[in-house]
């Protein structure tokens, strides 16, 4: 197994005792490396009471496929009250997947959230932009494939998805594009990544949702 696989192995389990002492009845955000990286948890606990009971249960360089099979830690066994999700990012750096592959699978996981979790809403989250003007390191092959272009085409595959299932697909990214439609660079690690800058530029629009 990968070092990357073992440590994020680890950090399933460690959600999973967290699970265990944690009230019941919050809202979780699930996904890969671009919810994990997301510091809502912190700064919903920075927020004046009274507030919303938040949990980032995010794991990233997962991909669909491997959210599936921890869906039981990352999501129904805190019983939440919402769910907000953004998987299938990796899924999209995969020159071997297709749109319809990937899309199946999401598909599968709201079934599987909705069957353990009825009438508990599920807000889809759009893809965010990248900025293959910065990119760095492995993000730049990565970004021969997952382009803007690719992304906005998945976002509206995300979205039919969204209204098959008569959830909620939000789209934050007006906030956080360039004029060309890219992630501005000031809100990026290496243009895919964003900073903290970048969740702060969006944090209050999800919290009208988390909040509604």
């Amino acid at each position: 197994m990968a070092d990357w696989r073992t440590e994020k192995a680890e950090l399933v389990k460690e959600y999973h005792a967290r699970n265990l002492v944690s009230p019941k009845g919050g809202i979780v955000f699930t996904g890969s490396s671009l919810m994990e990286m997301f510091p809502v948890e912190e700064w919903v606990a920075e927020m004046p009471a009274p507030r919303p009971v938040v949990y980032n249960r995010g794991v990233g360089g997962y991909t669909t496929m491997d959210l599936m099979p921890i869906l039981d830690i990352c999501v129904w066994e805190m019983e939440p009250c919402k769910v907000f999700i953004n998987i299938g990012t990796n899924d999209l750096s995969d020159p071997n997947e297709s749109m319809q592959s990937i899309m199946d699978r999401y598909d599968k996981i709201l079934s599987s959230i909705e069957a353990h979790l009825p009438g508990v809403p599920i807000y889809l989250m759009a893809y965010y932009p990248v900025n293959p003007e910065v990119a760095q390191g492995p993000v730049i092959e990565w970004l021969k494939i997952r382009t803007n272009e690719k992304i906005r085409r998945a976002n509206r595959e995300v979205e039919k998805l969204a209204q098959r299932h008569h959830q909620r697909f939000i789209d934050l990214n007006q906030p956080l594009m360039d004029a060309e439609g890219q992630l501005k660079a000031a809100y990026t690690i290496e243009g895919v990544h964003m900073n903290h800058e970048g969740y702060r530029a969006i944090f209050d629009d999800i919290m009208r949702y988390v909040m509604e």
